[in-house]
């Protein structure tokens, strides 16, 4: 059997509202055995906790600020979060980062969430995942701070710090997160016919630090581009990473399938 994982989608998103069983029947069906749904803000992460309720052992919820829903930010909205990181069905911090796309938070305040939540995840010793859209210089000056203090005082988290979820920077990027232990999230685009780039930098990352992500709804891969993602379509993104470093489906399933296992269960 083939153990497909899904470890970034938003199924509590109102885009599946009309069949969000439907859509986890056809992601078993596909193969996957286990799905990881961030939140991105307090609202989307109490519901993310509560879909992995109806579904233990095959969803799991992570809780977290997104940097575009950062202009409400509090201290009273960092205990909240520290609360529902309590739950035990919880097993990252994220989705957190930085966005310099969108601009819909001040870049001050997105570092200022940014740092606390990452207090938290060490606190917790949760793995973080991390958004980041055109902030890579920032972000990594923030990661290798992070990583120092988590090793500095022997944090578990130090060997599996987190994500660079749906990874679209540059190799060197790659390289700089695989020194700090980060694991990379490969979605949807790798398998857009234009994307020459993509494949090439997915090429060369070791397989053992590749994870799996739809991302859905967003990021449809090829053939469904421009359709609403969902999870059953993890096997196309699977097979384009097989094809890429030249080995079979079902080594890459069960190797990302570890790698999750080791990066949020362990």
């Amino acid at each position: 059997m083939t153990y497909f994982t899904d470890t970034h989608c938003h199924l509590d998103f109102d885009r599946f509202d009309k069949d969000r069983a439907e859509v986890l029947d056809r992601a078993w069906e596909a193969g996957l055995v286990w799905i990881l749904n961030p939140g991105i803000d307090i609202e989307t992460s109490k519901a993310a906790i509560d879909l992995s309720k109806s579904y233990p052992e095959k969803i799991n919820a992570a809780v977290g600020i997104h940097p575009n829903y950062g202009k409400t930010w509090s201290v009273d909205l960092l205990e909240e979060l520290r609360i529902l990181s309590r739950e035990p069905e919880v097993v990252a911090i994220g989705e957190i980062g930085l966005d310099y796309y969108r601009e819909h938070t001040p870049h001050d305040q997105q570092w200022k969430m940014f740092e606390a939540q990452l207090i938290l995840a060490e606190e917790r010793e949760l793995p973080i995942v991390i958004h980041n859209r055109e902030s890579t210089r920032d972000l990594l000056e923030i990661l290798r701070t992070w990583v120092k203090g988590l090793r500095q005082s022997n944090n578990p988290l130090a060997s599996h710090p987190g994500v660079l979820h749906s990874f679209s920077a540059d190799l060197e990027t790659a390289i700089n997160a695989l020194e700090l232990n980060f694991f990379i999230g490969i979605s949807g685009p790798v398998t857009f016919t234009n994307a020459p780039d993509r494949k090439a930098i997915t090429a060369e990352i070791p397989l053992d630090r590749l994870l799996l992500e739809t991302d859905a709804p967003f990021l449809s891969p090829h053939p469904h581009r421009g359709k609403r993602n969902e999870p059953a379509f993890i096997p196309l993104i699977a097979e384009e990473i097989a094809r890429l470093h030249n080995t079979s489906v079902l080594n890459v399933a069960e190797t990302t399938f570890r790698n999750a296992i080791r990066v949020f269960k362990s």
